[in-house]
């Protein structure tokens, strides 16, 4: 007689039910809702070849309109009617609902690469975290003759665990290579950065880095343009918007911005992203999908092969799913990341970034520059206790 598979929270005979606690009306519901069609998508073909322990996987999903009280009050109407979640979109949200998922101990991804949620067993990060991307990022532009030692980093960063990580990686830099470093914090309100840009311009930064907002990563770009600055810049990917390339500072994001990012973007010719391009295409004909598409394929793909090994384990509890998670080791996605490494709690994921610049007429408009690569200071961090 074959072994039943111990089931939680979530799992029926027929179903295995994930929530996606996310923006839909908010500030974010652009790469919210790209997002969600890249769990769509993967989802899609896992259900159509059998499912993962002869059971579909389907999504519950709230939006939380980038409200904190909007998202407890969704995630404690979700939490009882899945397995994990997905999707926890905002660091307010995701600080909010931590202590609960504690407790509960249901896997989560949160829409963000903080590297503060490493040390949190529940949390699955997918790729690199924002200071690795700065470090990866910067070598770029040292092994491009743009950096060299003695000049200074301008960053332009948000106050909080997004920025906060990101100038980790530029204080980092200026550390190990014997640069000086600029910095200049703002909040989620700050719209103007002109006294910001100019004063990066007179300490003659000679990269500069911006951990923003989309808009006001637009902003601080359009003043550096009214300056006739022609600096090259570094931007988090979570910093950029595609719409950005339909604004007047198209142009500018085109020729001085480089951004890092922790997935390939939808123009890649990663086997994973070709896979993805089609399969979009068979459903979404005429349409171009984002990095946020390309990303929320790649968590799919990755909570997946969690849920695998926990089958494989006949156990499909919360605590199954955890240690299916811990032992995950060396995954990989087809080249849209590095193998993916959840087996060290503290360590991200993948320690490797693509190097991409924006271009309105690349589908999804972002380009590839450099494959995924990997600074040796990077490494040098990784042998450094947080």
């Amino acid at each position: 007689m074959t072994e039943p598979v111990r089931t939680g929270p979530g799992v029926s005979a027929e179903s295995i039910s994930l929530g996606v606690l996310t923006d839909m009306t908010g500030p974010f519901k652009g790469s919210s809702i790209f997002r969600i069609r890249g769990y769509e998508l993967y989802l899609d073909q896992v259900n159509k070849r059998g499912g993962v322990c002869g059971r579909r996987i389907e999504l519950k999903q709230k939006d939380h309109a980038y409200d904190v009280q909007k998202a407890l009050d969704g995630y404690f109407e979700l939490e009882p009617q899945v397995l994990g979640f997905i999707d926890v979109l905002g660091q307010p949200m995701t600080a909010a609902i931590e202590p609960d998922l504690m407790q509960t101990r249901a896997l989560t991804v949160p829409g963000s690469w903080a590297a503060d949620l490493l040390g949190n067993p529940h949390m699955m990060i997918v790729g690199t975290t924002y200071d690795l991307d700065i470090i990866n990022g910067l070598d770029h532009y040292k092994r491009n003759g743009v950096l060299a030692a003695g000049d200074t980093i301008g960053h332009v960063h948000l106050r909080g665990s997004f920025g906060d990580n990101a100038l980790e990686g530029s204080r980092f830099v200026a550390e190990n290579w014997g640069m000086k470093i600029s910095e200049q914090a703002v909040t989620e309100t700050t719209a103007n950065f002109a006294e910001q840009i100019a004063a990066l311009k007179a300490a003659n930064v000679k990269v500069l880095v911006l951990s923003l907002t989309p808009p006001q990563a637009a902003a601080a770009v359009g003043i550096a343009a009214q300056l006739g600055w022609n600096v090259p810049i570094l931007a988090n990917a979570v910093s950029y918007d595609a719409a950005i390339m339909q604004s007047p500072v198209a142009p500018v994001f085109a020729k001085q911005v480089l951004i890092p990012t922790p997935v390939a973007p939808w123009s890649g010719n990663a086997e994973g992203v070709k896979e993805l391009r089609d399969g979009y295409q068979e459903r979404w004909r005429g349409e171009a999908g984002t990095l946020n598409t390309v990303h929320g394929y790649t968590v799919a793909m990755a909570f997946v092969a969690v849920l695998e090994k926990a089958c494989g384990k006949k156990d499909l509890t919360r605590d199954g799913v955890l240690r299916a998670f811990h032992d995950t080791t060396g995954l990989t996605t087809k080249g849209i990341t590095g193998p993916l490494k959840f087996s060290l709690v503290g360590r991200p994921s993948s320690t490797q970034s693509y190097m991409t610049r924006p271009d309105a007429n690349v589908p999804g408009t972002l380009k590839v520059v450099e494959d995924l690569y990997e600074s040796e200071l990077v490494k040098l961090k990784g042998t450094r206790a947080r």
